[in-house]
């Protein structure tokens, strides 16, 4: 298959990773067909997507026309089945690896077989997805970074079995969207995550030992380390639920002590304190 014959482009899951998906590949002139479980959920999604077109006519980066003919771009539906007349489908669910191997085996039965199934996963195994597959050849991973209509970065990661066209199709496919796309080996949290995850969570450490406040901890990534949110304020703009995920995935999946969860995040965490989400995390929001 080429990128030229992908017309429609299948998402499950219409939370922030899979509306910005959409929106992506919509405004790209991709017909797109968005699932999740409620009628509430994909509602709120256009809506976000709506916004967020209405901020881009704002600025004059697209007109009024390109705006309303990418939201007609994109169908509802929650029946996954309707995704079997997509060529190209990316999960883009919570990060559970039970939760996305079911859905991974559900597109396998109800797609045809050159369809090619993606997961957005920021950490978990593609060989493992694919394995609940029989089509682990045409199982890639496509990272998206948060907020997608604006982060310029796809990390696809290669399974073992991936093959060199699906390769190449998530390529020239990524490009389309206007995105550059890295090429990244199947091992926990791939590149983003292996590098940034153990950062904020030293970042937890330091500010567990009373090394320095929550405010000058992130001051000093910024100031002296050009970083243009300090890693405590990131943290909390991710999730301190799904950064706690994460190093789990990684402390699992390489047995390396220096992966190990800081015991403040997990207390933050048991504590519901999740960050902007929750309205208090290492900062306090106004929700």
């Amino acid at each position: 298959m080429q990128v030229e014959e992908i017309k429609k482009i299948g998402i499950v899951g219409a939370g922030t990773m899979g509306n910005g998906i959409a929106h992506i590949c919509a405004q790209s002139g991709y017909d797109v067909i968005l699932v999740d479980t409620g009628r509430d959920i994909l509602d709120r999604a256009i809506k976000t997507i709506g916004t967020n077109l209405d901020r881009m006519v704002k600025k004059e980066k697209i007109t009024e026309q390109q705006k309303n003919e990418t939201l007609a771009r994109i169908k509802t539906t929650s029946d996954i089945g309707d995704l079997k007349r997509a060529q190209l489908i990316v999960e883009a669910i919570y990060e559970n690896l039970d939760a996305k191997m079911g859905i991974f085996t559900q597109l396998d039965i109800q797609c045809p077989h050159d369809t090619i199934l993606a997961s957005n996963t920021s950490s978990l195994p593609i060989t493992q997805l694919a394995a609940h597959t029989k089509r682990a050849d045409r199982v890639i991973g496509m990272h998206f970074m948060n907020p997608v209509p604006m982060m310029q970065l796809v990390e696809l990661i290669r399974g073992i079995a991936t093959s060199d066209d699906t390769y190449h199709l998530a390529r020239n496919l990524s490009n389309a969207l206007g995105k550059t796309p890295v090429e990244v080996s199947d091992y926990p949290g791939f590149i983003a995550n292996r590098i940034l995850m153990p950062m904020i969570n030293e970042a937890c450490y330091a500010l567990m030992e009373g090394v320095a406040s929550a405010e000058d901890i992130d001051t000093v990534m910024k100031l002296g380390m050009n970083h243009p949110m300090g890693p405590l304020t990131l943290a909390d703009f991710i999730g301190l639920d799904v950064c706690l995920a994460i190093m789990e995935v990684l402390y699992k999946g390489f047995s390396d002590s220096k992966y190990r969860p800081c015991p403040l995040l997990w207390k933050m965490v048991q504590a519901g304190y999740l960050g902007r989400k929750s309205g208090r995390g290492f900062f306090v929001y106004n929700k």
